[in-house]
Formats: structure tokens, C-alpha cells, sequence
């Protein structure tokens, strides 16, 4: 049975905080197994659908070990389960804090988690399809009449989902900037006037990423700067709207 998500300011007790917090874990990892089930089913896939940003010549990664294909399998198929757990985690966890929030608040939170979502699968999408393939494609090359390159697969995948991981959350600037205006850390205001500032942030932020060639980080840039500018506009136009929601209704005279 799914445990019952408290109304703003209904009291509980310890015992039914903890109750409800203990059940919610479980579901999680239920979640989690079932989709770990799924993903260790068809690894073959997966570990196809990974090594298609490969060169020609690297199609099939190496591995050093007896054990090491049973556990590289075992590690992607875990990290494709909690990608593909992660809605019921944060819903689960969403219900858990959303009593401590007002009404009006758990929608706007509701809305950006939605918004979180879209933008990590977009980021996720972006870093495979443009940011992955120029940088193997620059990492295998580099000085290869230099060096025998062989491609070990339990070291290739973690750098596939370390790149992959880190363009979806840096896909999450939109989501991160509301967040502070919506606390009303920062304002629209405060926004506009330090844009510049933002940018070269955001150029660095495009930088540090894995796809270390010139190519791919121009493309990691163009889109960071894109999204921050839109965070900006977001900002401006859901502002006053917050502020409006917040502000106590005059008496009447």
C-alpha cells in the first residue's frame, strides 16, 4: 500500500514520520531492482547503444580480467537502472518534503521538477549525440602514431556516463537560477544587471567539461549560454508573478 503524502501543516508523529520515510525507501529500491531487472536484460543493448560513438576501430572495448565483461555489465546495467528509477526516487522524495511547503509553493516546485526532468533528458540527449563522439573521436587520435590505443570498456563507459552525467546537470542552469529567484535569493533585477558575468561563468562551466577538443566545447558553451539567458527571461516573467502569490490580501476598509 503507498503511504498517504501529508497536507501542509497536518501533524504527525515521530513514529508516523518515520513509518512513512521507511516505506517510501523501500519503494525506492523496489524501483530501483525492478529497473535493474529491466536494464540487465537487455545490456546488450545498452552496451551497443554506448559504443556507437566508438570510431570503427574500437567497436568492441577490451577488457583485462576474467571477471571484468560480468562486472562492467553488472556496473552499466546498475547505472542504466537508476537512471531509469530516478522519476519514482524524486517523487518518492518530493512526496516525503511536500508537507513542508504551502500550497501555492508545491506547485511552482512541482512545475520545475517537471522542468528538471525535461532539461536532463536534454542534456543527456545533447551529450551523446554531439559532445561524446567529437571527444572520442579527439581522445583516440591524439598521437596515435605514437601509441598502440586500445579502449579498456570499464574505463570507456565511465567516462561515457561521467560526460553524459555532467552535461544533464549542467543542463539543469535553468532550474538551479528559478530555484534562488523563487527563494528570493536572487532577483531578476540582479540578473539582468550581472548577465556578463553569468556568461563568462557559464563559457567556464562549458570549459571544465569532459569533451576536452575545441569543437566539442564550443558546443557545450553555445547552449550553457543559451540556457542561462533563457533562466534570465524565466525569471522575469515568473517574478512578479511569485511575488504576487505570496503577498498578503488587503483588508478590506
Amino acid at each position: 500500500m503507498l503511504p498517504r503524502r501529508l497536507r501542509h501543516g497536518e501533524e504527525a508523529t515521530l513514529v508516523e514520520h518515520l513509518g512513512e520515510l521507511r516505506t517510501r525507501l523501500i519503494i525506492c529500491l523496489v524501483a530501483l531492482a525492478v529497473a535493474f531487472a529491466v536494464t540487465f536484460a537487455f545490456h546488450g543493448h545498452i552496451l551497443d547503444w554506448l559504443n556507437r560513438p566508438l570510431p570503427d576501430r574500437f567497436q568492441r572495448p577490451v577488457t583485462f580480467s576474467p571477471i571484468e565483461p560480468f562486472t562492467t555489465s553488472v556496473w552499466v546495467s546498475l547505472y542504466a537502472a537508476l537512471l531509469l528509477a530516478l522519476p519514482i526516487i524524486f517523487w518518492q522524495v518530493w512526496s516525503f518534503l511536500a508537507p513542508a511547503f504551502e500550497e501555492h509553493n508545491q506547485r511552482s516546485m512541482a512545475a520545475m521538477v517537471a522542468f528538471a526532468a525535461v532539461l536532463g533528458v536534454g542534456g543527456v540527449a545533447f551529450g551523446y549525440f554531439v559532445i561524446l563522439p567529437p571527444a572520442i573521436h579527439f581522445l583516440t587520435s591524439y598521437d596515435s602514431s605514437h601509441f598502440t590505443i586500445l579502449i579498456r570498456a570499464r574505463d570507456y563507459y565511465k567516462f561515457a556516463t561521467f560526460v553524459l552525467l555532467g552535461v544533464a546537470i549542467a543542463f539543469e542552469v535553468p532550474v538551479f537560477v528559478l530555484g534562488l529567484v523563487r527563494l528570493r535569493i536572487l532577483t531578476a533585477a540582479k540578473l539582468r544587471s550581472t548577465w556578463r558575468f553569468g556568461v563568462f561563468a557559464m563559457t567556464v562551466v562549458g570549459v571544465i567539461l569532459p569533451g576536452v577538443d575545441p569543437v566539442s566545447t564550443i558546443l557545450s558553451v553555445i547552449p550553457l549560454v543559451s540556457l542561462y539567458l533563457l533562466s534570465i527571461a524565466l525569471a522575469s516573467f515568473l517574478e512578479p508573478r511569485w511575488r504576487s502569490d505570496t503577498e498578503p490580501a488587503p483588508l478590506p476598509e
